[in-house]
């Protein structure tokens, strides 16, 4: 599936991911668990096949997610 994923930023500390394609576009809640909460245009197998990259790539796409908004938790940093 040829798509671009997406960070998305919302004022709550929600870690949203979009998936584009064409005039496609899917949202995605990444944590706890990863939660499809949009869909325009996608079929079915195609958001499985999304949400699957997604679980595959989880911990990669939190850790940019949070490095890409400035969002390090605590415990990351070295006192």
């Amino acid at each position: 599936m040829e798509c671009n994923f997406i960070f998305g930023q919302t004022n709550t500390s929600l870690f949203i991911f979009h998936v584009k394609k064409g005039k496609c576009l899917a949202k995605f809640v990444i944590e706890p668990d990863i939660e499809l909460v949009e869909n325009k245009g996608f079929k079915p197998q195609e958001l499985r096949l999304a949400e699957n990259i997604i679980e595959e790539n989880k911990d990669v796409i939190i850790t940019n997610w949070k490095i890409y908004f400035n969002k390090q938790i605590s415990s990351q940093i070295s006192l």
